[in-house]
Formats: structure tokens, sequence, C-alpha cells
């Protein structure tokens, strides 16, 4: 008997209805040769602390540091884990063969092979390695699976990251809560991560920079000369490097503007009888690509700034997508398709011609639009970007279709052709001091034609057409100028679009698509963790929101203040810790290194906080519980997060109209029939 085992229920569903196995059993199907069974997420987990030593159960600052010889896994202390786990336990006890069949990436991975190796799965095992649940992808799968072998350094990226963010949390956790809150009993610990610390870390210093901003005035000359408004150019304007703006100017402008009033009422005075002279007009012609297709993180950030659902809301939509088998394998961190797609993308376009037919016409009759900027094998590994699956999208919710809606039409505006447009810049002069307009004129929309009839953001806004006159050099005429008093602007918070890329470019601000590709490899966490680190930010009381704005509390900003050691608060340091788990995936680096590494940075970490002799205490600001919102609008700096608790009867989280209803195990959503994915098991 072959068992299959797969990450969640309805996808052992899928994947047997396309095996023949349709007999139900209780925790598993079976049919035509196969068993088909399956977890609910993690079933096992890394032992606590007093599994390995019973001292360590006690927190003391003379256990640190912990570091077991060997780590080992237990099951989750959850009855329906332990039940379902003697399911599968049993079955493999059986099995001839064993196939893999959990969530193609590194955290499904780690997951089946714990609870394989928790079983004694002794016989063979194979990989089901698939992007899409149709039943043809998963048909294509089982056709080419792997052997288990192949995925080991996948797995061993995996144990690691889990191994060090167990060093690293429950060490720094304890010493961190013991040293600065000796007096805890009752409160929850200081909570220090790998991940969660560095991204805390980027809020409270974006809010700190903001607090401790001091504006500085400066004046703005700008005149208007045929219904058109030139502004002075800041140091001469042919000059783009930095020397620019400490030039031997005529007029003393900053790159910003004039730095006095007075400066700026002089320049005035003596152009406003001055005739004012075009002195060069340049006209251009210039290509726009279309927005490159979705990887996760650009998908959480776009359904922030379109929809403000958050981080985590986005993952659940999108995975609802995937399991609805409507689009593919969501937690990528690619742009880019291998080129083995674009045979199967004109069959994809058909599946969702129905409700993007006029978007679709203009491609018809013609070969598609093969780019290097989309299809690119050597920078695709496990997974390609988030695409349509070209079954026709039915039977989704209001927030699953807009969601649906942003990745299908990022797909066929990349089949369109390059946006043509011409700008034109105009200089012309007053006496001594130089000004500039610059225009834009859509040529051919191209790909834009796709996104007309969505509303435009402040950025779209400022990017649209601007035509200016028919300018000739060498034309002069009266002109009104103008003095402007204006402020340089503190930067802006971190709202979960701009954290989630500050955590995927390691705290850089990255606005070229292709940098930003570059710099994902040092990234704070992964694509599928983000979402939950910002959560967990949330539950712990350390982050607040208000509106789409992220505020560290008292807390939050107190705990980093406290921790002096850059490897734990630094983005960058961290996005290094990355970018290694990622060379032990591809066999560049030694997990055991990497391991050996951590424990000399977390014992590094205790001899400096012990070394501490301060005597500085922290306080939490407000203790987060269950009857508590998650977010709100309140205007208090020193309100903590709210927690949403469910209940029977409350709207449904996932679709926004369902009611959640209780059933047996778990809480669920009484549209379930509609399509609506919520399931929430009780807490045991």
């Amino acid at each position: 008997m072959i068992v299959c085992i797969a990450e969640k229920p309805s996808v052992a569903r899928d994947i047997a209805n396309v095996l023949g196995a349709t007999t139900r059993h209780d925790g598993y199907l079976e049919g035509n040769g196969y068993q088909v069974t399956w977890t609910f997420g993690h079933l096992c987990e890394l032992k606590s602390p007093e599994d390995y030593t019973p001292n360590w159960k006690r927190w003391s600052l003379g256990s640190l540091p912990m570091v077991p010889q060997r780590f080992g896994i237990r099951l989750k202390n959850d009855r329906g884990v332990r039940q379902q786990f003697k399911v599968i336990e049993r079955l493999m006890k059986h099995a001839d063969s064993i196939i893999n069949c959990g969530d193609a990436g590194q955290e499904g991975e780690l997951i089946q092979r714990w609870v394989m190796q928790k079983a004694g799965a002794k016989c063979p095992v194979q990989r089901l390695w698939i992007s899409s649940l149709t039943e043809e992808a998963i048909r294509e799968g089982f056709n080419s699976l792997k052997p288990q072998d192949d995925y080991q350094s996948l797995y061993e990226a995996g144990l690691c990251r889990a191994i060090g963010d167990w060093l690293l949390g429950m060490n720094a956790t304890r010493l961190y809560t013991l040293k600065y809150r000796p007096n805890n009993y009752g409160q929850p610990p200081l909570s220090v991560g790998r991940v969660q610390t560095p991204t805390l870390a980027l809020i409270v210093r974006r809010q700190e920079e903001i607090e401790n901003f001091k504006p500085e005035p400066y004046w703005v000359l700008t005149t208007e000369y045929r219904d058109t408004i030139f502004t002075a150019v800041m140091g001469q304007p042919d000059e783009e490097s930095a020397d620019a703006e400490n030039n031997n100017a005529k007029t003393s402008i900053n790159k910003r503007g004039f730095s006095t009033e007075e400066e700026g009422r002089q320049a005035m005075e003596k152009i406003k009888n001055v005739p004012f002279e075009v002195t060069s007009v340049q006209k251009k012609n210039g290509t726009e690509a279309p927005p490159r297709l979705f990887d996760l993180t650009s998908l959480q950030v776009e359904c922030n700034k379109k929809f403000g659902y958050s981080a985590d809301q986005t993952l659940q939509l999108i995975q609802a997508l995937y399991e609805k088998k409507l689009t593919t394998y969501p937690r990528v961190d690619t742009t880019y398709l291998s080129d083995d797609i674009y045979p199967k993308c004109k069959a994809t376009l058909n599946g969702i011609s129905k409700q993007y037919g006029a978007l679709l016409q203009p491609l018809r009759g013609q070969p598609l639009r093969k780019s290097k900027k989309v299809f690119d094998s050597s920078k695709v590994t496990d997974h390609h970007a988030i695409i349509p699956t070209g079954r026709e999208p039915v039977n989704m919710t209001d927030m699953e279709r807009n969601v649906f809606d942003l990745v299908a039409k990022r797909f066929i505006a990349n089949f369109y052709p390059d946006c043509k447009f011409a700008t034109t810049t105009v200089l012309g002069q007053a006496d001594d001091v130089t000004f500039r307009v610059s225009g834009k004129v859509i040529l051919e929309p191209a790909w834009r034609t796709v996104f007309a009839s969505d509303a435009k953001s402040e950025d779209d806004k400022n990017d649209e057409e601007r035509t200016l006159p028919d300018f000739r050099v060498g034309e002069s005429g009266p002109h009104e100028p103008n003095l402007a008093r204006k402020e340089t602007q503190p930067p802006k918070y971190y709202t979960e679009a701009t954290l989630l890329r500050a955590m995927e470019t390691a705290g850089k601000l990255v606005d070229d698509e292709e940098l930003r590709e570059a710099l994902k490899e040092n990234g704070i966490g992964r694509p599928s963790t983000r979402a939950a680190i910002i959560e967990t930010l949330f539950r712990r009381g350390y982050i607040r929101k208000q509106r789409k704005s992220l505020f560290a509390t008292p807390t939050g900003v107190e705990l980093i203040g406290l921790i002096k050691e850059e490897l734990l608060k630094s983005a960058e340091l961290t996005g290094r810790w990355e970018k290694k788990l990622r060379e032990i995936e591809h066999r560049k680096y030694s997990a055991p290194q990497f391991i050996e590494e951590l424990k000399v940075m977390v014992s590094e970490i205790i001899q400096e906080v012990m070394s501490d002799n301060s005597n500085r205490h922290i306080a939490l600001s407000e203790v987060p519980d269950g009857s508590k919102k998650r977010s709100g609008n309140s205007t208090s700096s020193t309100n903590a997060p709210k927690r949403k608790i469910i209940r029977a009867g409350s709207t449904c989280p996932v679709c926004g109209k369902g009611k959640v209803i209780k059933g047996h195990t778990a809480y669920g959503c009484s549209r379930w029939k509609e399509g609506c994915t919520f399931r929430k098991p009780f807490k045991k």
C-alpha cells in the first residue's frame, strides 16, 4: 500500500480524488492502492527546555545558555493532533512506500519530515512537488515524483531555521525577562526573537527619527510663463552629482531651494522685471515595461495599499485561492516564470476569458509576448510567480475576488507591449536664475489599458500626463515670479506595506524593482513568515496600529533601547543569517557550522547582558488579552494592540460576510458552502 501524506484535509481530498482513493475512513481516504492521510500543519515541534533537562523548567539566569546536545521533537499537546498522529503512525507502519505531499516549500518539508520521523517511517519516501492544486498539476506531479533525498538540503535549512529560532528565542527571552523584569510574575515575558526583534527595531528607529525630526525652512522660487509653472533649478541644471549643490552657482540655491527668505526675495526682485527666455527644449521618447508579476510580499504590499488588508489577511486570501485551484502556489519570493510555463499561458488566459474577455481581445490572433523580464528559468528555483491556474474564477468571496483580480490583471498585462511615452524638459532663464519644467505624454498606453478602470493611487496620480505648450529655444516674454516658504518633511511612519518592503530588503529603501530582486537574499524572514512576525509584534504588545500607520508601544521602544547587541536588532545582520539559510538550502553552506555560529552568538549575547550593572527595568505598558482587538484608531501612544477574539455569531474574519459558527473541533464560517475557507481549531 502506498501512503500519501498531505498538509491539510482539503489538499488530501484533492489528491485522493485524482488517485481514485474515494473510500472514507477516520483520518484518511483509501482506494486504488493508495491511502491518503493528512496533518493539520505542525503536528510536531522542537522539545521544550525541560524536556532536555528538568532544571531548565525553572527560569534562572544561572541555567543560561540552554544548549541541548541534540535537539529532539515531540507531538504538540493537542487531543486532535494526537488522534490524527495515531492514524498516520499506523498507516506508515504497514506502508510499502510513502509519498510526501506536503506544502512544496521549506516549512512544508520540515512539517512532513518531523511527522515521518516521529512515526518511525522506514520504507522508501518520494516527494510530490507541485505549484497548483488543479487535477492536471497533481497528475503531472505524480508522474514526476522525486526521491526524498533530492530535498535533503531543503529540510536541513528548515531544521536550522527552527533550531536557530529556538536557541535565540528561548535563551534571549529568558535572559532579558530575568535581567530587566525580575518581578515578572503574572506578566508576559519580554519576548526576543531572531526575526521579530530586528523588525521591531525598524519600527522603533523610524518612530525615533520622526519624533526627533526638526523641520528646516526653505524657499522655492517659481515663475509662471505661458500658463506654465517653472521651478528654479537647484544648482547647475546639467549636473547630477552631489557636487552640484556645492558649486559656485550665481544664486544661493541649495538642493531644495533658497536657504533664507532674504536670498529668495533678492533673487525674485532682480528677475521680476527681466524677460524670461527659453534656453533649452529636450524631447525624448521612452518605454515602460508592465509591472512585474506578484511574489507573496509584493502582493501583500499591493493589497495593503489598495484595500487596507493586513499581510496576514492577504496570505489567508491567496492561500484560499490556491486551495480553490484558482491561483498557483502563493508562498514564493520570485516574480519570474520558468520558460516551460510559456506554452501553457494561452490555455491559462482562455480559462479566464469569460471574466477578462475585453482585456484579452487585443492579444488574440497573434503570438503571446515572451519577455525576459517574465520568463527566465534561471531566476526560478522551487516555485514561479503567482499567476492564475486557468480555472474559471467562480465561487469567491468579495475579498478573494479583489486579490484574484490583482493577480489576473498583472498576468494579462505582461503579454501586452511596453507603454510608449514622450518626455519634454524645458529650461529657461531670467537674469542669472535658471528654471526648469518637465512634461510627459503617453503615446501608446499598451499595458496601461489593463488597469485603466482601477482607482488610481497617489503614485499613479503623480505619474499622470502633463502636456506642455510648444516651447521654442530663444523665445522670451513676461513672467510672474513667486516665492513660497516650505519645510523639510520627516520620514513617514511604517505601514504594513512599507514594513514588508523594509523586511524584504533588510531595511534598505528601494524603489527599483531589479535592485529589490537582488536584495531579497538578505531580507528579514521568509515571505511565508513575515505576516506572522508582524502579528506576533501586535500580540506581544510591542506595536499598535492607527489607521494604516504602525507605532511602537512604550514597551517596544524600551526593549529596543535595552538591547545593545547589534546581532539581535540589526536588520542587515539578520539578513545575513537569512542568506546563510538560503545557502544551506542550495548546498553552499554547512548546516552544522550555522548552528555552531548561533551557539557562539547566544553565548556572547548572554555574557554582554550579564555584564550590565545598570539595574534598568522595563514595564509592560499594557497587557494584551483575548478580549481586545488587534488594532484600532485610538490616538493614545500607550494603547497596546488589541487581539480579536473568535466567538460564534461574530463576523467572519476572512470573508467579512458570513457569521462564525461552532463545529465539533473548530470554528468555521456560515458561508463555507459559498467557498469561505475560515477555520480556527479550538484551543485545548
